[in-house]
């Protein structure tokens, strides 16, 4: 066991775990974040993505001794009042079904849009095609992207 100094949602944490343990279970095991989902372990799902340095990463395959010192952001540090364009445009077009790929969705998204504002319909799809959901709410998830992608357009 290995103590490890994480930033996660601009707070600071110490864990005492494994390194090789994947970022996944530190975030709900270790740390009671529970917003990141576990969903294939393989990396292929994106219902455990976060933000790692700004960036869409899987948590199911990262060591948490690979993410000391790095800025992490998990669904719950997105925004304060879950008022980001994305979880509004969320919720104003009732994407949820399920709602079990939503974090990893939402989160992969509001990465999207932090590097590309005015995406097109084929970048949504595009960046948004790692991300599985079993109910196949796709055409209500890439509405709301391109929804999120508006606002932040009036709001600029």
């Amino acid at each position: 066991m290995e103590k490890f100094r994480l930033k996660i949602n601009k707070k600071k944490y110490q864990v005492e775990v494994d390194a090789a343990t994947p970022l996944l279970w530190v975030l709900r095991d270790e740390l009671n974040l529970m917003g990141t989902k576990f969903g294939c372990g393989i990396g292929q799902c994106g219902a455990c993505t976060v933000h790692l340095n700004g960036s869409p990463t899987r948590s199911c395959l990262l060591p948490v001794a690979a993410v000391a010192g790095s800025e992490i952001t998990t669904i719950e540090g997105l925004s304060k009042e879950n008022d980001h364009p994305i979880q509004k445009a969320w919720k104003a077009l009732d994407v949820p079904q399920c709602g079990y790929c939503q974090a990893g969705q939402i989160m992969t998204a509001s990465a999207l849009l932090e590097e590309n504002k005015a995406p097109s319909r084929d970048e949504v799809r595009e960046a948004m095609q790692g991300n599985i959901c079993r109910c196949a709410a796709y055409n209500k998830i890439e509405e709301a992207v391109l929804l999120a992608a508006d606002e932040n357009k009036l709001n600029s």
